[in-house]
């Protein structure tokens, strides 16, 4: 079984859409930790679920050394050798501290364990939120109790193959960005999916900034050191509108086109999601961008079925894709990757 840890309030949107996306998949409605799925599912995207634990198992573990023991067991002679592989440990019961703590002492103890008798797999341990290779396997144990939970072992290369839906963040939490010299809190969701595709903005690269105002996704990549074009109706920030990088467009963002390949299309325009998700399949059609990250925002639950078309057509159009409710995402999703 395939478990899908959600919080009760996104659980049914991700229900529906494991039904679409795997018409007569068997679900298991797991309350407090989320969805179990029975269905062929490596490949897909889902937009509601953050995190994936693939084959998961349910374990019951009685002491901290019994939990190191059961994610040994689930290693050992299974992983690669001397390939690296990585462990993420976290709690989904309790309030304050008492869950982590329990977590870190688990990891601990791994440690302590594979240091005494499997050396090799402990130099092959990273730490590391790098997107996963080929070579790279990872075992998840989630506390949904202090004596119990589940664990998932996925090893190289199936992790690579699983990589839209297994997060290489914990828990598939990325802890929102601060900065406020930015025109807005917004410029979190650019910084969350860059780190989740494992590809930033950088310097000297050239980026269209679609519904650029106020200003916080150019913000980002400006102060990166990229040359911005910026298309909306409207002035940015005033000390942005100075900086020498940017470029303003006075335009309607659905109809400007770049007169070459850029690096980046970023667009967090405020729009009917079928009309955002157009213009980046027509983006993608026409190989205007290298890398793309676009906000798809809803008004209603009832338009989330629309993302169906752009899973369908867009991977075939880039050599990644990804579709994600970010952290930092409210009624919206994000569509990233590369082309």
């Amino acid at each position: 079984m395939h478990l899908f840890p959600a919080e009760p309030d996104v659980t049914p949107f991700l229900a529906d859409e494991l039904r679409r996306t795997a018409p007569g998949v068997v679900l298991r409605e797991l309350e407090g930790v989320g969805i179990g799925a029975d269905a062929d599912l490596q490949g897909c995207r889902l937009a509601f679920a953050r995190q994936t634990l693939p084959n998961a198992v349910a374990v019951q573990a009685v002491s901290i050394n019994a939990w190191a023991d059961r994610i040994i067991e689930a290693v050992a002679g299974v992983f690669p050798d001397a390939a690296p592989w990585r462990l993420h440990v976290w709690p989904g019961y309790g309030e304050g501290r008492a869950g982590e703590n329990r977590c870190e002492l688990i990891r601990t103890a791994v440690v302590e364990r594979l240091k005494k008798r499997r050396r090799h797999l402990l130099r092959s341990l990273e730490d590391s939120e790098a997107v996963f290779d080929e070579e790279t396997s990872l075992v998840q144990c989630f506390l949904t109790a202090p004596d119990g939970g589940w664990l998932s072992a996925c090893r190289a290369p199936e992790l690579h193959a699983w990589r839209h839906l297994v997060s290489c963040f914990p828990r598939g939490h990325v802890p929102w960005a601060e900065d406020k010299s930015a025109p807005s809190r917004a410029f979190a969701k650019l910084v969350e999916a860059e780190a989740r595709m494992g590809r930033r903005i950088e310097k000297g690269q050239s980026c269209v900034d679609l519904g650029a105002s106020p200003g916080s996704w150019s913000y980002v990549a400006l102060h990166r050191g990229a040359r911005v074009t910026a298309v909306d109706r409207s002035e940015l920030r005033e000390d942005l509108m100075r900086h020498p990088g940017l470029r303003l467009e006075i335009a309607d963002a659905f109809k400007f086109k770049p007169e070459e390949v850029v690096d980046w299309l970023v667009c967090d325009v405020i729009a009917a999601p079928q009309r955002s998700m157009d213009l980046l399949l027509e983006w993608l059609r026409e190989g205007r961008m290298r890398n793309f990250v676009v906000t798809i925002k809803f008004k209603g639950h009832d338009e989330y079925a629309l993302l169906e078309t752009l899973k369908r057509e867009a991977p075939p159009l880039c050599a990644d894709f990804y579709l994600t409710r970010l952290c930092a995402n409210k009624n919206e999703v994000c569509a990233f990757g590369v082309v």
